[in-house]
């Protein structure tokens, strides 16, 4: 049985939910639950806040675990990064208010900084050559200079409205975040198996983002004008039809290409297109 550690509440918490459904991973109940095992996978999900989940994975309390990279960095554990996940991106900048002229990252020079990430600010800070005073504040840092705490913040950043509505601005970008599945660097041949399966999982339901399956019926002299404007996985399926003239293309277009190309497509004399969504593709 593998035992992962989940964020357990908020964005990142309801993004791991989704992939897990999506790998066809079921959970039972797991309101106001500390661990659930699955009923259809060897996996047993432990909910923690998501600055103790390096710690409990470098010291083996879970095997995995599923945590922004803000606090993989910011707690320098001993666990070993897996995979990118590719969700719950966002970043971690120095905010100043509004309506101050920023001339550059000296400005904070001897300026006093709110953050709960005092550990990422401060090797920034010495790589930059600025010595700033760090004020360690867990909650909302966002308001700290609003009322004489600090001169400015260094927080997570998603919309950047949070921002907007405590009249600070953005002025430099420390570093960018996503979700990550790291793990204990000491796990059994047989967690490894089980983790090697979840991973084959994860990369099917990744494969198949944004991906849409179209079918076509195409005329068969324009069959080679039509195959070079689609940027398929390797080569379309090509089969035949009851009329001799005319042939059936299936493929996978991107979504962010799509109706260029179904454009182009419906032009070179392509017609019935038919379009399906994706849930997993094997790669």
């Amino acid at each position: 049985m593998l035992r992962i550690a989940v964020q357990a509440k908020g964005r990142l918490f309801e993004e791991t939910m989704a992939l897990f459904e999506e790998s066809d991973i079921k959970l039972t109940s797991y309101k106001r639950t500390l661990l659930v095992q699955s009923t259809n996978f060897p996996i047993e999900v432990l909910f923690l806040r998501d600055d103790d989940i390096p710690q409990s994975v470098a010291t083996g309390v879970a095997d995995l675990g599923i945590v922004g990279e803000n606090e993989y960095v910011e707690k320098k554990e001993d666990a070993e990064l897996i995979k990118r996940l590719g969700f719950s991106k966002c970043r971690l900048s120095l905010a100043i208010p509004k309506d101050i002229d920023y001339p550059g990252i000296s400005w904070f020079h001897g300026k006093k900084v709110a953050t709960s990430y005092p550990g990422i600010l401060q090797d920034y800070m010495k790589a930059n050559g600025v010595n700033t005073e760090i004020h360690v504040i867990t909650g909302s840092v966002e308001v700290a200079p609003g009322i004489g705490l600090s001169d400015a913040i260094f927080d997570i950043v998603s919309s950047g409205s949070t921002l907007v509505s405590n009249r600070l601005k953005e002025v430099e970008v420390v570093m960018k975040s996503e979700a990550l599945l790291i793990g204990n660097k000491n796990l059994t041949v047989e967690k490894k198996e089980v983790l090697n399966e979840l991973l084959f999982r994860m990369a099917a339901v990744k494969a198949a983002e944004d991906k849409k399956y179209v079918l076509m019926n195409a005329p068969k002299n324009k069959l080679k004008d039509i195959i070079a404007v689609l940027p398929g996985m390797k080569s379309p399926t090509v089969m035949p039809l009851a009329q001799e003239d005319w042939c059936s293309v299936h493929t996978v277009l991107e979504e962010k290409r799509f109706w260029e190309i179904i454009g182009k497509l419906k032009a070179l004399g392509a017609e019935g297109i038919l379009v399906l969504p994706i849930e997993k593709m094997i790669l």
